[in-house]
């Protein structure tokens, strides 16, 4: 007779980790520059990969956290909504502003690009958390425009 081998299971505590990042005046994000300069530090940790970063808000547009969501590749990174909305649930975000890099410098949006920025509007909708825009942080000497980042709530995709 043969004894069954019991099959383990493995269950996993999930928790949530606070590290400061920013200790100074309480700044509110309610422009895009004012994204793009909070999230300028972080996008130069890794300036040859996209990075793709969530930035939780209270009902004041100030930041209570920054999750990196996503380090990619020097022409893309993979961004799903379930990663992005899991940290604003258990950081009780009224709101959130997301944000890329392109390490090109151009902050164009591509048409994945676009193509997310719908996805997590509408996933937004239904969760009932603010997605007050996405914001393409790239270089000013880079940018046709000259203003170094790309707006999706100024360009009307919000």
């Amino acid at each position: 007779m043969r004894l069954a081998r019991a099959l383990t299971m493995r269950v996993y505590e999930a928790k949530i980790v606070y590290s400061l990042v920013s200790l100074g005046e309480n700044v509110r994000l309610d422009r895009p520059e004012k994204v793009a300069d909070y999230l300028r530090s972080a996008f130069e940790e890794s300036p040859m990969q996209e990075a793709f970063y969530c930035v939780y808000l209270d009902r004041k547009n100030h930041p209570i956290g920054r999750h990196l969501v996503t380090l990619g590749t020097a022409t893309s990174t993979l961004v799903a909504p379930r990663e992005v909305f899991r940290g604003a649930i258990l950081a009780s975000a009224s709101a959130l502003v997301v944000a890329h890099n392109h390490p090109s410098g151009d902050p164009a949006p591509s048409a994945a690009d676009v193509q997310i920025t719908r996805v997590l509007r509408d996933a937004a909708k239904i969760i009932d958390i603010d997605l007050l825009d996405h914001v393409i942080v790239g270089d000013p000497k880079a940018d046709p425009r000259t203003v170094g980042y790309y707006s999706f709530r100024e360009s009307g995709v919000l």
